[in-house]
């Protein structure tokens, strides 16, 4: 049928039979012996890292300067170690020691090759005598109930465990007790707590502990408050560098470990076989794998079976919950939308750099005892294991407003070390970012954010532009924008404003102590010119990067949101 179409439209090619070979375009070449095996980090998912040079790598990172591939260890730092105890033995940590070793996500956990490839990988690690130390922590989270099925077929869940990577969590009885769970995991933050012991030996020699985790996102402070360095590479690797137990080896050159006769044990030599590998996916990886697993699809969770849901059309807000709020998005909104406003005398927030992330922006990890949102959360009797994450609490406004730059790895120029702090101007006062945002708001002014390039990359985030309108953020002026997330901001009624002609808030000699007034033309058009103008007498044209019409009409209601309720209301 298809073929038939094609031809009748004039668009069937035959070219098997053609002297003529195909017109394409572009034609791109790849050398394939230039693809080799990598990992990402140790902040950004594109800072790829072959294996090979993994160890040098990471030894350069520790002298760099603080950035996307620096820590600014100093020079007679870089030796400090930590002894501790654990489960009555004693071990030692350094700078590059894995304290997390996570196969987890939901892309690289429904991999076949690459899960079975694990698998293969810790069966053989285990027959030569090779262990993970107790204190990393291991998790596996599969992607799907057919991976669990799989893994279980081929037999090599009881060597996963035995190396840690699928502790029991329920009884025998369970077909599911070695797995930790499924769903977002270490990759969105919800890697747990480490041991006390191991966050006590990172703080006391100031660490740079690693975390290794088959994740898509390794941004900083997304992973654990403890790893600062987090690199992404495939399950098979995870576990190697988890036996490993840091990332500084060269595993062509250096053994994993040493087996029951004392021989090294070099990662090639437990590596499997593209035959072995074969071999295992023609037998387990089979059709009614899939069949039986979705068949059963809605028996599988008996606790959300069981969860009454309300009937009535308007949704009932429980007063009492700390998980999910009646949002603030509509409160005091007109039938028809107000006229545009000026940015007046607005205090710069925060005054950041490059490639800052939705994450720095809205972090989805755990809840830090010591921030705004615990504090929120102890006022309505939560106790800190209740705190859960901010991944969990999005559904609460106070919660995530709370959150919003809450991130420990936020480098805010007005500060002298990273962290979700900032000043508040004019009086110069260190606080929590929450707390000047309300500050702000009781003396009636409003808020911009200075950034460099690439704000609000990552994820996209719907919390990193809502917890920002929720801070009184009105503008953030910045050198470029991620695509998805600038649009983001629109929706929710943020202007986003682009420096031109390269200039940056150290061209233009900006401290971000200034207050800066924006007039918003009310015919707006989009990528028009405006001008910044500051109260030290400085006048900056910047780019409105409304870029659509449609986009400008969602800024003009306020938001897409206070948009679409007027749209369904008429």
């Amino acid at each position: 049928m298809i073929e038939k179409y094609l031809r009748a439209v004039g668009m069937f090619r035959d070219y098997s039979n053609s002297e003529q070979d195909p017109a394409f375009s572009q034609i791109l070449e790849l050398d394939l012996s230039t693809v080799v095996p990598s990992l990402s980090g140790p902040k950004r998912p594109h800072d790829r890292v072959s294996v090979s040079d993994m160890k040098t790598d990471f030894s350069q990172c520790l002298q760099n300067k603080v950035g996307f591939k620096g820590f600014q260890i100093p020079a007679d730092k870089h030796g400090a170690s930590a002894p501790f105890s654990y489960e009555g033995k004693d071990y030692t940590l350094k700078h590059g020691s894995v304290v997390i070793s996570a196969i987890t996500s939901c892309t690289n956990t429904s991999n076949p090759s690459v899960m079975l490839g694990a698998g293969l990988l810790a069966k053989k690690a285990c027959e030569r005598g090779l262990s993970v130390a107790p204190y990393i922590k291991t998790s596996l989270s599969p992607g799907s109930g057919v991976v669990t099925y799989y893994l279980k077929e081929s037999g090599v869940i009881p060597y996963l465990e035995q190396l840690g990577f699928c502790p029991h969590t329920a009884s025998d009885t369970d077909p599911n007790f070695h797995l930790v769970g499924y769903g977002c995991m270490t990759c969105i933050g919800n890697s747990g707590p480490l041991p006390e012991a191991v966050t006590t030996a990172v703080e006391q020699a100031d660490l740079v502990a690693v975390g290794v985790l088959s994740g898509n996102r390794n941004f900083e402070g997304r992973i654990n408050p403890h790893t600062r360095a987090n690199y992404l590479t495939s399950p098979p690797l995870c576990i190697a560098y988890a036996i490993a137990g840091t990332v500084l080896i060269d595993f062509e050159k250096e053994p994993l470990g040493v087996d029951s006769s004392g021989s090294p044990v070099f990662l090639k030599d437990i590596w499997p076989t593209r035959a072995e590998l074969q071999e295992v996916e023609r037998q387990y990886v089979v059709p009614a794998m899939f069949r039986d697993t979705y068949s059963k699809i809605t028996e599988s969770n008996s606790s959300w079976n069981e969860l009454e849901a309300p009937d009535s059309q308007l949704y009932p807000w429980d007063p009492k919950s700390t998980y999910i709020k009646s949002p603030p998005f509509f409160d005091g909104m007109t039938q028809d939308p107000p006229a545009v406003r000026d940015v007046e005398k607005a205090a710069v927030l925060l005054n950041l750099g490059d490639s800052v992330t939705t994450d720095h922006i809205s972090p989805a990890g755990s809840i830090s005892r010591t921030s705004p949102a615990a504090r929120y959360l102890s006022s309505r009797g939560m106790t800190p294991r209740e705190f859960n994450s901010y991944g969990a609490r999005r559904g609460n406004d106070s919660v995530m407003a709370r959150g919003t730059f809450a991130n420990i790895r936020l480098v805010n120029k007005f500060m002298s070390k990273p962290g979700p702090k900032t000043l508040h101007f004019p009086s110069g006062e260190s606080m929590d970012v929450f707390d000047a945002a309300e500050r702000y708001r009781s003396e009636g002014r409003p808020l911009i954010v200075l950034a460099g390039k690439d704000y609000g990359s990552g994820s996209s985030r719907d919390w990193a532009a809502k917890g920002p309108w929720m801070l009184g953020v009105k503008a953030v002026v910045a050198e470029s924008f991620e695509r998805i997330h600038r649009s983001n901001l629109v929706g929710m009624g943020i202007l986003p404003l682009q420096f031109t002609d390269g200039a940056t808030t150290e061209t233009l000699r900006l401290t971000g102590k200034e207050f800066y007034s924006v007039q918003v033309p009310p015919q707006l058009k989009p990528g028009q010119l405006l001008t910044v103008k500051t109260d030290s007498g400085v006048s900056v044209e910047v780019r409105c990067r409304i870029d659509t019409d449609v986009e400008l009409t969602y800024y003009q209601h306020g938001g897409i949101l206070n948009y679409m309720v007027r749209k369904m209301s008429k």
